[in-house]
């Protein structure tokens, strides 16, 4: 898609207009992909509030440009073209979208629009309007003639759908007949969906089976109705409520309450929590009680859909574009949810730390399933945060709370407010354990000797007695930015361990040598083959040879993340030179802590906890039999014959004007030189800006070299 990076970002009302016009089909082009993506591929790429917030802006920019609105755009279509493996389905009602509310304020302004446009007066009488959960699942249409079932179509891209008829007939929510007296002609539609319970099982028994598992309900119910065999759409626990209709031969109702009431006595399932409402207030009750209810549905929503309920008024409002007036979603707010905290959950990572995970009823929030959710440590828990000050102000966590969730892109979802009003009078305050869980040591938080300030984290003591950190620094090592061994995850190390067949990294490579002389072969364990052994055998194998930088990722040295080991492996060149320093850099006062502390990026932090990490004489004695076993490869050298700055440590200091901090020494790395975040007599070049200080001054004291950053760019020649 294209990236129309000078005006994606700029504010409506002051774009010019060739901005404007160039900026509504960037609109159009990106979102079409995503229509695409959602409703043909089932594959949303997005949350629906990044989508949502597409479309709003490309409703704001129409408004203010109304000669540029383009006639195939966004406004003027809904959904996607069918895909290719269906039949397609001409409507012959046309099965548009609604428009959006975001607020309060929002419903309000559509309740009043409608007044006006009605000409409605209070004092002739209520203007009901229907509010009812809005479903996130895939929207279908039943055509019925004479009651019986005809076809069933997808929404497609409004005006034509996919033939899903088969798929639709296993749906037991579908009846092949309606009930009482019917229309000759009826055509209802509603959603298509999944119950959470339903989703959890399917994707258990995909994952039993070796299959993908699906990411949410409303991609499980998208992708089984729209199965190419029917056998296997009637193999998924489909659901479908209804609450809208098409064509109809004779209208059986007068408003849309009692047309969906209709839908029921024909045999449909209808969404029980649907109000017919006489107030915006009793609207906005409505849907603040269905969003906070949303954790105990066993379905997922995204919204309430309010409804004018006569359905008089609705024909005389008629439609605009693409949606009706008589009717808007009014959507959650963008990945925040209500949901119940069932349990505080203690875990012990790698390095003796112990974390609450909040264990939740699964919800929902921003296209993903949420059931866990972070508590960072105990202070969290009591609604303190990192700086003593209160995160929730008299809010403690307590089990058996409704608590609001907040999910923000990737970042693991967190618990962001509780409902205090719906906390049970019996609710316990936690209590944070002062022990081990898995091995039973004392759970101590550390004061820092140098600050003085109590650790916000409270880890194990026991250290290698603990089968918790035992296990999960060996989840660690064989995770995919270390030593990254296809077959071998966190069910093969938890029963590995369990069996005493591999208690630490070493044992994995000698695995196979011991296979062979046991009398109880991996290929006889449950769940275990002659070719899955095998194939474990060779993938251990292939990762004999390893690289520098994964094998000191892998180590599971505190701080000592992806980053910093590849900028360990760079500054040290070989495992034989970095082994050597850090054991060498056990006095701080000593020039090898000097070095390592004066790689940039590193710093005090890292150092300290690679020099305790090789200070352990365990740790040492479990290097030395992994080393009897794999080989650290040495990085690759950069080619940079010729380059004058090749082999020598260079220093930025001072604002570059012409790159980045980051670019400068990607810059020298590739020249060959290596950087550093400090002037040492181990310096042998300074590229000083503007504004350097001791640095600069270090520098012409130990009588260093010193050019500016015009300089620097002349001297590599770049």
């Amino acid at each position: 898609m294209s990236d129309n990076s000078t005006t994606s970002g700029k504010d409506v009302g002051i774009l010019s207009e060739a901005e404007a016009k160039a900026e509504l089909q960037r609109l159009a082009a990106e979102i079409a992909e995503h229509d695409r993506r959602y409703h043909q591929e089932d594959a949303p790429i997005i949350s629906d509030a990044d989508y949502d917030a597409l479309r709003r802006r490309n409703k704001e920019i129409e408004a203010r440009f109304p000669d540029l609105v383009l006639a195939d755009g966004p406004s003027a279509n809904v959904g996607a073209a069918p895909a290719s493996g269906f039949g397609k389905i001409t409507h012959r009602v046309p099965m548009l979208s609604l428009d959006n509310a975001f607020s309060d304020e929002d419903v309000q302004d559509f309740v009043g629009r409608v007044r006006r446009f009605l000409k409605f007066d209070p004092l002739q009488g209520v203007l009901a309007v229907t509010a009812e959960p809005k479903i996130d699942g895939l929207s279908l249409s039943l055509r019925y003639e004479n009651g019986q079932l005809v076809y069933a179509a997808t929404r497609g891209d409004g005006t034509t759908g996919e033939n899903v008829t088969a798929n639709a007939r296993t749906i037991k929510d579908i009846p092949e007949t309606l009930s009482g007296n019917v229309p000759e002609v009826v055509e209802l539609r509603g959603e298509v969906y999944m119950a959470h319970k339903d989703f959890q099982a399917l994707n258990a028994r995909m994952e039993a089976n070796g299959g993908k598992v699906f990411a949410n309900p409303r991609n499980a119910a998208a992708g089984s109705l729209r199965q190419l065999k029917s056998e296997i759409t009637a193999s998924r626990p489909l659901r479908f409520f209804a609450y809208a209709w098409g064509e109809m031969s004779a209208m059986p109702a007068g408003t849309q309450f009692d047309m969906v009431e209709q839908m029921r006595a024909w045999g449909f399932q209808i969404n029980p929590l649907m109000k017919r409402c006489e107030t915006v207030e009793e609207l906005l009750g409505v849907y603040h009680g269905i969003e906070e209810s949303r954790a105990q549905l066993d379905y997922d929503i995204d919204g309430v859909v309010y409804k004018v309920d006569r359905l008089d008024l609705q024909e005389r409002l008629g439609f605009v574009s693409r949606s009706p007036r008589w009717a808007i979603a009014h959507k959650f707010p963008a990945e925040q949810a209500f949901t119940v905290l069932n349990d505080i959950e203690i875990q012990v990572g790698r390095t003796g730390a112990l974390t609450p995970v909040a264990k939740l009823e699964p919800i929902t929030v921003g296209g993903v399933v949420v059931s866990n959710a972070t508590l960072h440590n105990e202070d969290y828990i009591k609604g303190i945060g990192q700086d003593g000050e209160p995160i929730r102000e008299g809010k403690d966590l307590r089990i058996g709370d409704t608590v609001k969730i907040q999910r923000a892109g990737d970042v693991i979802p967190q618990i962001v407010d509780i409902d205090l009003d719906k906390r049970s009078e019996g609710a316990q305050p936690f209590e944070f354990p002062t022990v081990c869980p898995a091995c039973g040591s004392h759970a101590v938080r550390e004061e820092n000797e140098k600050t003085g300030r109590v650790d916000a984290v409270r880890r194990c003591t026991g250290g290698l007695i603990c089968p918790a950190q035992a296990t999960e620094k060996l989840k660690h090592f064989v995770s995919r930015n270390a030593f990254d061994i296809e077959g071998f995850g966190d069910k093969q190390v938890d029963a590995f361990y369990q069996d005493g067949m591999v208690m630490a990294p070493a044992d994995i490579f000698t695995l196979e040598e011991r296979d062979k002389r046991s009398l109880t072969k991996l290929r006889n364990r449950e769940g275990w083959g002659a070719v899955s052994a095998r194939n474990l055998f060779e993938a251990i194998n292939a990762r004999r040879d390893i690289d520098l930088h994964r094998f000191i990722f892998a180590l599971g040295i505190r701080h000592v993340g992806e980053g910093n080991a590849k900028l360990l492996a760079r500054a040290y060149g070989s495992w034989a030179a970095f082994y050597q320093a850090m054991q060498a850099a056990h006095d701080p006062a000593g020039e090898a802590f000097a070095e390592l502390n004066d790689i940039d990026g590193i710093g005090h932090i890292v150092a300290d906890a690679l020099v305790e990490f090789f200070a352990e004489q365990h740790n040492r004695a479990q290097l030395d039999a992994l080393l009897a076993e794999v080989s650290p490869k040495d990085p690759e050298k950069i080619d940079a014959s010729g380059s004058p700055v090749a082999g020598k440590t260079v220093v930025f200091t001072g604002s570059l004007e012409r790159m980045t901090r980051d670019e400068a020494k990607a810059m020298a790395e590739r020249f060959g030189a290596k950087t550093s975040g400090s002037v040492s007599k181990k310096t042998d070049l300074v590229v000083a800006g503007p504004g350097a200080g001791s640095k600069l001054k270090k520098a012409q004291e130990l009588d260093i070299e010193v050019i500016s950053e015009d300089d620097w760019f002349e001297l590599v020649g770049a």
